[in-house]
């Protein structure tokens, strides 16, 4: 009998401290993202901005997404031997109160795909996944530079 009691405020205590902890502002932030506007007619866009970790411990970007794009993806442009080269960025680790700066030419998130029309000034909505599993609710806005 006094068993129920028991667990129920177990239970209460546990979902507490879970919505307490979710409630926390992430120390894992997205300032000034931005989409370059693409050309009429063309399905891929470019998303750029700085990721900053203000976490006490490293952090590793694992994915990306957003309800605005069929697919998305982090990429980075390298120039060797004089030709411009891109590839795929599976993990992208982030030292303590450091900043990763998402640039057109470096390192970029590749959008795929548009499920929504863009247009100036436009926000969009970018969810970037951490390897510990957390997630980065961010914002995109649509320009031309």
């Amino acid at each position: 009998m006094i068993t129920k009691p028991f667990v129920c405020v177990l239970l209460a205590l546990c979902a507490a401290a879970a919505s307490a902890t979710a409630a926390e502002p992430s120390c894992v932030t997205v300032r000034e993202g931005w989409v370059r506007l693409p050309p009429p007619g063309v399905t891929m866009a470019a998303g750029y901005g700085e990721i900053h970790n203000g976490c006490r411990t490293p952090v590793t970007v694992v994915a990306a997404g957003s309800k605005a794009f069929g697919d998305v993806s982090l990429h980075e442009t390298t120039l060797i031997d004089g030709v411009s080269r891109m590839r795929a960025v599976e993990r992208l680790p982030i030292a303590p109160g450091a900043s990763v700066v998402l640039k057109p030419g470096g390192l970029h998130l590749m959008l795929m795909q548009p499920e929504v029309p863009l247009g100036v000034g436009k926000a969009l909505p970018l969810r970037l996944s951490l390897e510990d599993g957390s997630k980065v609710d961010a914002t995109l806005v649509v320009r031309t530079r």
